[in-house]
């Protein structure tokens, strides 16, 4: 509960919760209510329902969970801890009733089933829905969007086991729309998705920036949107296999990575953590990125000693000995048993640095070694981004005096380190961006 009240007293937007209440609240009454009824008179309405889900059992007290996302919703509104925050959200549940009643006018489907006649306070409860909603509004479920939106604000300001209580309510809202008999089960999995793809395009934290790519970076673009179409190809050719689909997005976002987008479209935050929608979008991916890391580093020392408490490593799955951990991944999630201090830098896999992102990676590890003894710079492998950022941060400090006089010294620390023509470029540009500075 401490966290919770503290969580409460925080200085937060009112005003402009308010003010977005305001705006959200009539639209999506208005939207929502008038293409359900536009829906109702037309003739070209069908249904697409799956046989087990004559199955699922009727729950009248499930109604309870189904209509307190009201609630939730408002006070959603009045939980966000800054104005970007705030907006971010904002955005994000105006595009939930955007995208949902065009789809719903777009492809319109109907609820098949009939539902018991239901009595007592269970019973008001869904007469007061009837007068309401109509049978229509189906795919995507826009109560598992909004479910799935407000589940992401709520548990980013609630901590312990509420957080879990919360997780659990959260939970039954969404099976709610099953077992009250508004939706079918394909309205909740074309719900999911678009509430994933709504999350993940509008982060709360970060933004997206488009760079302009190297050719490497191109062909590396190439050869990742390539991989894509094959996934999707097979996905519509093949009977059942829509679930390539998946991979085939993954492989889609990390081709834009390379294309220009960058990092940005892993977002992970200062502490190692990646979104919960880039997890699940990009899942396929990492997940194989993670199985490669785990075949390379068998013959690969983990950690090499750089000499004046810097090392250079793969990236971490367990506890280091070392004081704290400068990430250089992009692609990994920093493991709950990695207890030093973490901070993380961010730099695309197999393309050379440019060199505002050399002097944010040295710059950040400047500071980090100035507050600790030892320092871990990692990688995936500790083989070319960290061994790069080490080599400039040598430059740096003084303790090397070339580019190739850097690398040549890691490459003495760590033999198994790889610097490209690119690398050493950027090295050399880096170099020659310190002697012009006044």
């Amino acid at each position: 509960m401490t966290d919770i009240a503290a969580s409460v007293t925080a200085s937060r937007p009112w005003k402009q919760g308010l003010g977005w209440l305001l705006i959200l609240g009539p639209l999506f009454l208005l939207c929502y209510s008038q293409v359900n009824q536009y829906t109702a008179t037309r003739h070209d309405v069908g249904s697409l329902v799956f046989n087990w889900e004559q199955q699922v059992p009727f729950m009248p007290w499930t109604i309870v969970p189904y209509w307190s996302i009201d609630l939730l919703y408002g006070i959603s509104l009045f939980i966000c801890t800054s104005k970007q925050e705030l907006t971010r959200h904002g955005c994000r549940l105006l595009a939930a009733s955007l995208i949902a009643c065009v789809s719903f006018l777009l492809f319109p489907l109907k609820f098949t089933f009939t539902r018991p006649e239901t009595q007592g306070f269970f019973g008001w409860l869904f007469g007061q829905l009837e007068q309401f909603d109509l049978p229509y509004n189906q795919a995507p479920s826009l109560h598992i969007i909004i479910t799935w939106l407000l589940w992401l604000r709520f548990r980013q300001h609630i901590q312990g086991y509420w957080r879990h209580i919360a997780g659990f309510w959260f939970l039954l809202i969404a099976v709610s729309v099953l077992t009250t008999w508004q939706h079918h089960f394909i309205d909740v999995v074309s719900g999911v998705i678009v509430a994933l793809c709504i999350s993940y395009a509008i982060p709360v934290c970060g933004k997206w920036q488009w760079h302009r790519p190297k050719p490497h970076a191109l062909r590396l673009a190439s050869k990742y949107a390539a991989g894509a179409i094959a996934f999707s190809m097979a996905g519509v050719m093949t009977p059942y296999a829509c679930v390539l689909f998946w991979p085939s997005a993954a492989l889609f976002l990390v081709a834009a990575a390379y294309a220009g987008a960058g990092t940005a479209i892993f977002q992970k935050d200062a502490a190692g953590h990646l979104s919960i929608p880039a997890r699940i979008l990009l899942l396929p991916y990492l997940v194989t990125a993670g199985i490669s890391k785990r075949g390379f580093v068998r013959n690969i020392p983990a950690v090499s000693d750089m000499r004046n408490g810097i090392f250079v490593g793969c990236f971490p799955l367990s506890a280091v000995e070392q004081n704290a951990v400068l990430d250089l991944t992009a692609e990994f999630q920093r493991q709950p048993g990695t207890t030093a201090y973490w901070s993380s830098c961010p730099l695309m896999d197999l393309v050379a640095p440019d060199l505002a992102q050399i002097k944010e990676a040295v710059n950040q590890l400047t500071r980090v070694k100035h507050s600790h003894d030892t320092v871990l710079v990692c990688c995936a492998l500790g083989l070319s981004r960290s061994a790069t950022i080490v080599a400039a941060w040598l430059i740096a400090e003084g303790r090397c005096q070339s580019a190739q006089q850097a690398t040549a010294y890691v490459r003495s620390q760590r033999r198994q380190v790889v610097f490209s023509d690119e690398h050493l470029r950027a090295l050399e540009h880096f170099q020659k961006s310190l002697c012009q500075t006044p």
